[in-house]
């Protein structure tokens, strides 16, 4: 006689076609949610803990983090995209949007009787598509790569402004672009991984923001 084991006796199960429009669902929320967050126009969103207290963001990884997500998809979603935030510092609204979409569509392609195997071939395919493209829009920054087009410092501070401006001001985010790049640049060793370490960032008390200062070779005794 086999034995029977009850995992959990309160918990609902639902047929595989309502729990695709229940996966759905969370995806779509989560996506309309930050789908306003997105570009240098992109609204501030308001977010109030249990204290009382206020902080107000579009930076998409804060919004995640902070917020209190229980449905899974939509936690797994949200892991997936701040996983590259924390390799790149950014993106992390950008995927949560690219997520959502691509549900969007593969719950259109359900709807139609395509099989879920063949649609996972289809996003795997045009995974690597994308990669392919990237590559071939990359731009050198060792400058040995003839083939393509060289990142000089006006370049990396259109990178750096790409990012600043979806999370600061203008004023603000075009001084410390500048001072980013160069910091970056002063650091970077030929064909070497940079080490962000070597750069110091010190807080200290001024009137505005933009009174930030970038200071080369500068040591501390």
């Amino acid at each position: 006689m086999s034995a029977i084991s009850i995992v959990n006796p309160k918990a609902e199960h639902a047929r595989s076609s309502i729990a695709l429009s229940v996966n759905l669902s969370a995806a779509k929320g989560l996506q309309t949610m930050l789908s306003t967050n997105l570009g240098p126009h992109g609204t501030v969103k308001m977010l109030v803990s249990g204290a009382g207290d206020l902080k107000f963001t579009k930076d998409g990884s804060v919004l995640l983090n902070e917020m209190q997500l229980t449905h899974p998809t939509a936690v797994l979603i949200a892991r997936s995209a701040t996983a590259q935030d924390d390799v790149t510092g950014d993106g992390t609204t950008s995927n949560v949007l690219i997520i959502g979409e691509v549900l969007q569509k593969a719950m259109i392609s359900l709807n139609e009787g395509v099989h879920p195997t063949i649609i996972v071939n289809g996003i795997n395919a045009a995974k690597k598509i994308c990669l392919q493209t990237l590559d071939n829009m990359r731009w050198r920054s060792d400058g040995k790569d003839f083939s393509t087009p060289f990142l000089d410092r006006s370049a990396l501070i259109n990178v750096a402004l790409t990012t600043l401006k979806t999370k600061l001001v203008n004023n603000v985010s075009n001084i410390l672009a500048q001072h980013i790049v160069d910091a970056v640049l002063t650091v970077k060793q030929p064909n070497e991984p940079i080490d962000l370490f070597m750069i110091e960032i010190m807080e200290i008390m001024n009137r505005v923001d933009t009174d930030s200062k970038y200071f080369y070779n500068f040591q501390l005794y």
